[in-house]
C-alpha cells in the first residue's frame, strides 16, 4: 500500500501549485468545512489527536483507528445567513491492521428567490452540495498510521450541476508514553469532472495542515497547535474595493506567519467531561470589525462522555454577526454489547 501511496503523491504535489488559492477561487469549498464538534472548538483545524472523536477522520484519514472500529460520528452545524451542514461517519475494523471507514457530507444553503431580468418573482430554488467519502487507514505498527479517502463531489446551484472528486492523503504518529501525537494531511486533491454551465474548469481547495498534540504528564491539559495551508505561504490579501479585484500582498512576517497558527487547549476535570477552547489567527484577521473585535477568532467546546455515546458541542465566533454551533455526536455500541454481556454473566455468580 506504501508504494501506490507514494507514486501518487509525487504524481500530484506538482499541481499543488496550481491550486494554491485559499478562498473564493475554487469550487467545492465547503470540502474544507470542519465536521468534528471537537475540531470546531480548537480552532476548527486539527490533524494530530489521534483519539475519542472518529469525526476527525474527515480532516485526516490517518487518524481513523481500531478503537473507533464499530462506531457511528453524526454532526450537524447551524453556519452563518441560514446555512447548514452535516456528517455521517462509520467505521470498522479489517484484518489486523487496517481500518475503513464511509460516510456522507453535506452542505444546504437554504432557499433563495427567483426573479428575472426585471424583478419579477418566479418561485425559489435549492441549492446544495454533497460529497461520499471512503477512508482506508493502515497501521503498520502501534505508532505509525497512514490513511487516504476518496470523495466523489455532487454540486447542484439551482439548474446546475457539477460533478468531481477528490482524494485526502493522511498520515499520523504518537507516542502514548510521551503523551505526543502529530499528523499530516494533503487534502483535496482531485478534479471538477464537469463544470455548472460549460465554462472553464476550475480548482478544488487544496491544503496542506500539519500540527502536533502534547498533554501534561501531571496535569489535565493537551496542548495542540496546527500549521494550515502550508502550500501557499503568504496569505495576507488586500482587498481592492474599486475594481472588486483581491490582489495578494506581501505582509510583514510574523503577521503573515501567525494565519498559518491555529492552537488549541483541551481541560479534562473528569473522565466522562472536557472543555476546549481554540483560536484562528487568519479568521480573525480577516473577519474582525474596525470597531470593535469581540470574540472574533476564538472558539471554545464541551464534551460528555456518555455510557454508550460520546457528545460534543463546539462554538466558534467569525464575526460580530455571526457564530457557527457544531453538535457531533459518537454512538458506541460496543459499550453497550460490553454491559449487556457483563450483566448477563453476574446473573450466573
Amino acid at each position: 500500500m506504501a508504494k501506490p501511496i507514494s507514486f501518487i503523491l509525487l504524481f500530484l504535489f506538482p499541481v499543488a501549485g496550481v491550486f494554491s488559492q485559499t478562498g473564493g477561487d475554487n469550487v467545492y469549498e465547503f470540502l474544507n468545512l470542519t465536521h468534528s464538534a471537537l475540531e470546531s472548538s480548537l480552532g476548527g483545524s486539527n490533524v494530530s489527536l489521534t483519539e475519542r472523536s472518529a469525526g476527525l477522520a474527515w480532516t485526516n484519514p490517518a487518524v481513523l483507528s481500531r478503537s473507533m472500529s464499530g462506531n457511528a460520528a453524526l454532526s450537524f452545524t447551524n453556519y452563518l445567513g441560514g446555512v447548514n451542514y452535516g456528517m455521517a461517519l462509520y467505521s470498522h475494523s479489517s484484518g489486523k491492521s487496517a481500518v475503513i471507514g464511509g460516510g456522507i457530507s453535506y452542505l444546504n444553503y437554504g432557499s433563495f428567490t427567483e426573479a428575472d431580468e426585471t424583478g419579477a418573482i418566479n418561485g425559489s430554488f435549492m441549492a446544495s452540495e454533497i460529497s461520499l467519502g471512503l477512508i482506508y487507514s493502515f497501521h503498520p505498527d502501534s505508532m505509525f498510521s497512514a490513511g487516504i479517502s476518496f470523495k466523489p463531489v455532487i454540486s447542484q446551484l439551482e439548474r446546475y450541476n457539477s460533478f468531481g472528486f477528490a482524494f485526502d492523503f493522511g498520515a499520523s504518529w504518537h507516542n502514548p508514553g510521551n503523551f505526543l501525537s502529530a499528523g499530516l494531511a494533503i487534502r483535496n486533491l482531485g478534479l471538477q469532472l464537469t463544470s455548472y454551465a460549460g465554462e472553464a474548469k476550475a480548482g478544488l481547495p487544496l491544503e496542506v495542515i500539519a500540527g502536533f498534540s502534547a498533554r501534561l504528564r501531571h496535569a489535565p491539559f493537551r496542548f495542540s497547535l496546527t500549521m494550515r495551508h502550508l502550500e501557499k505561504f503568504d496569505l495576507t490579501h488586500d482587498y481592492n474595493i474599486s475594481d472588486g479585484e483581491d490582489e495578494t500582498q506581501s505582509g510583514d512576517l510574523s503577521g503573515n506567519l501567525l494565519r498559518h497558527v491555529v492552537a488549541g487547549v483541551e481541560f479534562f476535570p473528569h473522565k466522562n467531561f472536557w472543555l476546549s477552547a481554540g483560536y484562528n489567527h487568519q479568521r480573525r484577521s480577516e473577519l474582525q470589525s474596525d470597531l470593535k473585535s469581540s470574540g472574533t477568532g476564538f472558539s471554545w467546546g464541551f464534551g460528555i462522555n456518555a455510557a454508550v455515546a460520546e457528545i460534543e458541542f463546539g462554538r466558534a465566533s467569525y464575526h460580530l454577526a455571526g457564530a457557527s454551533n457544531t453538535i457531533s455526536v459518537i454512538l458506541i455500541p460496543g459499550r453497550m454489547f460490553k454491559k449487556q454481556e457483563h450483566q448477563f454473566s453476574g446473573s450466573f455468580r
